[in-house]
């Protein structure tokens, strides 16, 4: 019996010594970033997209009041409340000494640059298909924007979830670089749309369901979920008859521009900021978007 105790307790502190390398950050190098020479008005567009200011802003910031980005807006989730960061270039309190590999490291591998993991409230998740380059041209933009001095709240999180290196694990299942939707379009559109959706757009983050852990459901992709935050649900957004089956490509982008539905009917809650942050794109973004939606399966 007593060997046997002993031989529990070793493979107990075996596989938590495993289970805790698996689970460790894995930051990528300034060296193996490609060269770039950041593009300021491209890491602007990637700011709208990637809706930067929705959360990083104060609430119900307009105008100018957008680009001040020292947090303060708060969520509440099933998992505890999360509170959006400072990402002024404030050097004290917000990212001012960031490297651009800090930034590519917290969009693509969900790292910070003290090496903790991010929690997923922060949608790295999506911003792991992002390209490098991308990034770095945000990195460049978010450099040009106001500092703001003002202090990040901490996140509201009980056990076990202040364990962050148990995100890790959580990692190992849901952070995923490959692109989502099995297309193998040779239209150009509709892949341009598929990596803005499913990356900075991020599209999925609140319009697909998650499971008890809080990790998406890929086999309804874009099928509508339960509302993140409050009652009610997000809507589908597939090209089922009941979803947008109905609705043209240009019926799609230019909801994405107004926010105006085919019968009418404008964009409310959260969706009211989404279409203000989209109707700064390009337009040939919003129809690529458009173009990957029409194409992805139907899901009832």
């Amino acid at each position: 019996m007593r060997r046997v105790v002993i031989g529990v307790l070793v493979v107990g502190i075996v596989g938590a010594g495993v289970a805790w390398v698996a689970a460790l950050p894995r930051p990528l190098t300034a060296a193996s970033l490609p060269a770039h020479a950041a593009d300021v008005n491209n890491g602007e567009r990637i700011f709208w997209l990637g809706g930067c200011a929705s959360c990083h802003a104060a609430k119900g910031a307009t105008g100018d009041e957008k680009l001040r980005l020292g947090g303060g807006q708060s969520f509440q989730t099933a998992f505890g409340t999360f509170h959006a960061t400072n990402i002024s270039p404030d050097p004290e309190t917000g990212i001012g000494r960031w490297n651009p590999v800090d930034l590519v490291n917290a969009m693509r591998q969900g790292v910070s640059p003290a090496g903790e993991h991010y929690y997923p409230a922060f949608p790295y998740t999506s911003y792991a298909r992002m390209r490098a380059e991308d990034i770095l041209d945000l990195a460049g933009f978010l450099k040009t924007l106001p500092p703001v001095k003002q202090a990040s709240r901490p996140h509201d999180v009980g056990f076990p979830f202040n364990i962050r290196q148990g995100l890790g694990l959580w990692k190992l299942l849901y952070l995923d670089h490959r692109p989502i939707a099995a297309l193998n379009s040779t239209d150009q559109k509709v892949n341009k749309g598929q990596a803005l959706a499913e990356g900075a757009g991020h599209c999925g983050e609140c319009h697909t369901p998650r499971n008890a852990i809080g990790g998406a459901d890929r086999s309804r992709w874009l099928a509508g979920a339960p509302a993140l935050e409050g009652e009610g649900r997000v809507p589908n957004l597939t090209p089922s008859p009941a979803a947008l089956g109905e609705w043209s490509a240009g019926d799609i982008a230019f909801y994405l521009e107004f926010g105006l539905t085919p019968e009418g009917k404008s964009a409310g809650s959260t969706m009211a900021s989404v279409v203000d942050n989209l109707s700064r794109l390009p337009a040939e973004d919003r129809d690529a978007i458009a173009a990957y939606l029409k194409a992805i399966p139907r899901i009832p």
